[in-house]
């Protein structure tokens, strides 16, 4: 017996018309290197008033046990519990155009089924596009322009300049690219960013990047989204960053060795950037794959030692 996907939800009973409006998707477990995406929908969040307007069943879809949600002990009794939540809010750009995020973990569980009770929304409310956005390492340095990778379920998607990678690669899947695959299948479109982070600020919170996606996103959908609290963050970012490397002989002996290959790169393609049509100087695929795993590894040890 197939099992129905809008069981996996819930739905506001007051949702105003949407046909036509844009779906960002940001969920919080896969690869986000610089917190980016995390960043940018935390920033359009702020930006923006916003309500709910469909809840899904994280019982069904999380492993608390990977993943324990925080609890709040004081002194003799439990607190608080802090209930992970997977939620569609809605919003209005600054022309009042509505728009939705998606925000919350990672599904564990039915991933499947998951990706189907998107698409019955997205059918439902009558979206035009679904965007997905987040950071990945790479080997470049914060003291060049970042670039952002874009990909879509249809190539004329994309506007403005946006660097494929150089080839084939297999990598972890995430529930982001998953949906962007079945909505390309069932002839709806989708897309998604990926903003370039320099591998040694991975770990690290980066506003720059998640400036970079905030407009990749603007070009695309055409939304008019504020930038001005993520320049300012980006700034202050940057020269603390700067005054730490100034610091530490080696990390900048590494952002003097990677501004020499960036720049080494540039000068002989013409191309502002590391990811451009000749791969000479890029790392195979096998080696940006092996680099995302390691990233992913890195961020889940992470959270298990904050359980």
């Amino acid at each position: 017996m197939a099992l129905d996907p809008e069981e996996l939800y819930e739905v506001d009973s007051d949702v105003p018309e949407l046909d036509g409006a844009v779906l960002l998707l940001q969920f919080d477990g896969f690869i986000d290197a610089g917190s980016a995406g995390q960043l940018l929908a935390q920033h359009l969040l702020s930006e923006f008033e916003h309500r709910v307007v469909a809840r899904f069943d994280v019982d069904r879809l999380l492993d608390y046990r990977s993943r324990r949600p925080p609890m709040t002990y004081a002194v003799d009794h439990w607190e608080a519990y802090d209930a992970p939540e997977l939620v569609i809010h809605l919003l209005h750009d600054a022309d009042g155009i509505p728009f939705l995020v998606f925000t919350g973990p990672e599904p564990d569980r039915e991933w499947e089924l998951f990706a189907k009770a998107v698409r019955s929304l997205i059918e439902r409310w009558g979206v035009r596009l679904a965007v997905n956005f987040h950071g990945i390492p790479m080997g470049a340095p914060h003291t060049r322009p970042l670039g952002v990778t874009g990909h879509a379920t249809r190539n004329d998607l994309l506007v403005g300049e946006h660097q494929p990678l150089p080839n084939r690669m297999q990598v972890p899947g995430s529930i982001s690219g998953l949906i962007e695959y079945r909505l390309g299948e069932s002839g709806h479109d989708a897309m998604g960013f990926a903003a370039h982070v320099p591998h040694y600020l991975a770990q690290a919170t980066y506003p720059a990047a998640a400036l970079q996606l905030l407009q990749s996103v603007t070009r695309s959908t055409g939304l008019r989204l504020p930038d001005a609290a993520l320049r300012e963050a980006a700034r202050a970012a940057d020269t603390e960053i700067n005054r730490q490397v100034a610091e530490s002989d080696e990390v900048s002996d590494v952002v003097r060795a990677l501004e020499r290959q960036y720049d080494t790169f540039v000068e002989a393609t013409g191309k502002e950037s590391l990811l451009a049509e000749s791969v000479e100087h890029m790392p195979t695929a096998e080696e940006l794959g092996n680099q995302f795993e390691r990233f992913l590894a890195e961020q889940q040890g992470h959270g298990d030692t904050s359980e």
